[in-house]
């Protein structure tokens, strides 16, 4: 799979522009605030529908626009297949893949596998476990539609069963009839969602040992271990939950509460790991994803790498380097404030590179 071009209107800070890629690595390069970022965000949206950094659809288009659209052109399999994502305000965010739109956005998800590196990574570790539940929830949707069925389904449930509960608070009286329903479908998806993490578990943890061992040379045993109180006995436990989720106006158990603990040595790298410890555990997580969707998809995933020469130390960077010299990536793209940095960095890396200056004029790249 290779991202051919790109051509963006009305996207964040770009009116138009265009772009053409090599099949090897594109490097952005330009000052801070100029938009590379913004290129490889465009490119997250063709693979999930969605920006990697703001979740409101609106806020992503040119200042007093309407409307963003970004095509692309990429060859699967020696084909050409057109992908456009298009957001108008008041409508429906529009997706087509080779000229035939999507009825559900979902649908889409996979088709074009993705992993993306940026410096806010490291919140994975550090912040709270929706971020850890997103990131494999992330992996697992890439790799299985059915999955993404169950926690699309699972999460329209939980919202609307949280709203059922809050105005159950409100009036001070609960209703088991009416939670009645909400418990019947929620268990078994839940119970489906935790088998599903549970087995990727199994598949991962494996690659990502041996990817953090090459990063700090075998100093350290690490493990991750899935928390989640969804088991055998989750029917009666969730039930029993009645009556603290009415005092609480709330869903309080469930996969929505699932985290997965990062150990170091046993302990955990959220409170005692150095920030090398927590850099490197963050590089073996989205080497273990791309992994882990190269063997799947039977095919690289691009790889997206936001301002990693200035965020990382010189030895995870020469690891990186090393990865993209043996050839077990892919396409890359990857943004820099500093030009010949990456000139040098890239110097003798024995693949198709391209190099892109962008300044305030910056309309067409070809």
């Amino acid at each position: 799979m290779k991202l051919l071009n790109i051509r963006l209107a009305q996207f964040k800070n770009y009116p138009q522009a265009n772009f053409s890629f090599v099949g090897g690595i594109n490097c952005f390069l330009g000052r801070n605030g100029i938009g590379k970022t913004n290129i490889l965000d465009a490119i997250y949206y063709l693979a999930f529908t969605k920006s990697a950094f703001n979740a409101v659809d609106k806020d992503n288009i040119l200042h007093e626009e309407s409307f963003f659209s970004i095509k692309a052109s990429f060859e699967i399999e020696e084909k050409a297949v057109e992908v456009l994502c298009a957001v108008r305000l008041g409508e429906k965010k529009m997706v087509r893949w080779a000229g035939k739109e999507y009825e559900r956005l979902s649908e889409h998800i996979g088709k074009l596998p993705l992993v993306i590196i940026v410096p806010q990574d490291t919140d994975i570790v550090r912040e709270a476990s929706e971020m850890r539940r997103k990131f494999f929830d992330n992996l697992l949707c890439q790799l299985d539609q059915e999955y993404l069925k169950l926690l699309v389904n699972y999460n329209h449930l939980l919202k609307q069963r949280n709203a059922l509960l809050k105005s159950f608070l409100e009036k001070s009286r609960f209703s088991a009839e009416q939670i009645a329903p909400y418990d019947e479908l929620m268990i078994p998806l839940a119970l489906n969602i935790a088998e599903n993490r549970k087995a990727l578990m199994e598949k991962f943890l494996p690659i990502f040992k041996a990817f953090y061992q090459d990063l700090s040379d075998g100093q350290e045993e690490v493990s991750i271990n899935y928390d989640t109180r969804v088991n055998n006995s989750f029917e009666n436990d969730f039930k029993a939950q009645h009556q603290k989720d009415f005092r609480q106006g709330r869903t309080t158990l469930g996969i929505h509460k699932d985290d997965y603990l990062f150990l170091s040595e046993g302990k955990a790298v959220k409170k005692f790991g150095s920030q090398g410890q927590q850099k490197s555990f963050v590089i073996a997580l989205k080497l273990a994803q791309f992994d882990l969707l190269k063997t799947s998809k039977n095919q690289k995933p691009l790889l997206l790498l936001d301002d990693v020469f200035d965020k990382l130390d010189d030895k995870r960077i020469a690891y990186l380097l090393q990865m993209m010299a043996d050839g077990r990536f892919g396409q890359i793209f990857l943004t820099d404030a500093r030009p010949e940095r990456s000139k040098e960095y890239l110097r003798n890396i024995d693949t198709d590179k391209k190099f892109f200056e962008l300044d305030l004029k910056t309309q067409e790249n070809v």
